[in-house]
């Protein structure tokens, strides 16, 4: 990244692609794959790329200074990168992708770098999972994608009708079979979001690892992760060959001080009417930070269990 680069919220969407692509073709390049897709590389070091998926509103909306995520997860440590962007829900199923993906392998662009890291998160990470198939030995780090979008093989998945007419069948198609040539992949999911846990369920093999991560179904794990600067961490770990089933854990722990991930485990708790669940929760929190919600709801909770109103709480919170 040029350190301190930013592109501003004032701008359209054309000016803010035109302001990228200045940016790219200064270290590397931009170039545009179709109408609704553009990849953007900036050259660095040899050691490690790190390549994100990512859509345009995302970026714009979740990023705090305007910029692709995979510009502030390499700056600090000289990575080389390349992000691909999709203005739409295309899944990154265009032929121009398809087209691009296969130009970089014949070119052997991938085999420049030492190591590579894939990342993406819902739809993006779906694409980060079938196209680290062009990068043999890859590390994947996947957040709640989906497998495939193809009819037979998820009708239980209805979130997105107008994927169906895409053609999932074809190369870069079924996510886990593209994953079977990376050295490891990743694949964070919230065990609630019933059909992210069944496209998760679908991704097996010797070198995946799944992790249950709770959300509370309020916000996404891709927003924690970027507020509290974890895909850094997670892609460094990883390109390491460190990034084992506990680490991947004790990373993920840093959430229970993030007070958004703890409202939203909150709003669970009490939704589910679980007070003494609730009372432990608060009490947890209130020991290390004074927030008055949680001290709200601290009281109500003592005083129902101490009338004898409360039924009786089951399992642990996450």
């Amino acid at each position: 990244m040029v350190v301190g680069a930013a592109l501003t919220a004032d701008l359209t969407d054309a000016e803010w692609l035109e302001r990228l692509k200045r940016v790219g073709e200064k270290d590397g390049y931009y170039t545009q794959l179709g109408q609704d897709h553009a990849a953007v590389f900036v050259e660095r070091s040899h050691d490690v790329l790190f390549v994100a998926f990512e859509t345009l509103a995302g970026i714009r909306s979740l990023s705090d200074n305007g910029m692709p995520v995979a510009f502030d997860v390499s700056a600090r440590r000289g990575w080389s990168h390349l992000t691909l962007i999709a203005d739409r829900e295309s899944w990154f199923r265009s032929n121009s992708v398809i087209t691009y993906f296969d130009r970089l392998d014949d070119f052997s662009f991938f085999e420049d770098f030492d190591r590579v890291v894939f990342y993406g998160a819902g739809m993006c990470g779906y694409a980060a999972a079938v196209y680290s198939v062009a990068a043999p030995g890859s590390f994947a780090l996947l957040v709640a994608p989906q497998a495939t979008l193809e009819r037979g093989r998820t009708e239980w998945d209805t979130r997105f009708p107008a994927a169906r007419r895409m053609d999932f069948r074809r190369r870069y198609g079924y996510a886990p079979d593209m994953l079977e040539a990376a050295r490891a992949a990743y694949v964070i999911y919230d065990p609630d979001e019933t059909e992210d846990a069944m496209h998760a369920s679908l991704f097996a093999g010797p070198n995946i690892i799944r992790h249950r991560y709770r959300r509370g179904r309020a916000g996404t794990i891709d927003t924690d992760l970027r507020t509290l600067a974890l895909i850094e961490r997670l892609a460094e770990a990883a390109a390491n060959g460190v990034l084992t089933p506990g680490r991947l854990a004790r990373v993920l722990r840093a959430r229970r001080d993030h007070l958004p991930y703890l409202r939203s485990l909150l709003a669970r708790v009490l939704a589910e009417d679980r007070p003494q669940l609730t009372a432990r929760l608060c009490r947890a929190v209130l020991a290390s930070k004074q927030v008055p919600s949680f001290r709200h709801h601290l009281e109500v909770a003592e005083r129902r269990l101490g009338s004898g109103e409360a039924r009786a709480a089951s399992g642990p919170a996450e």
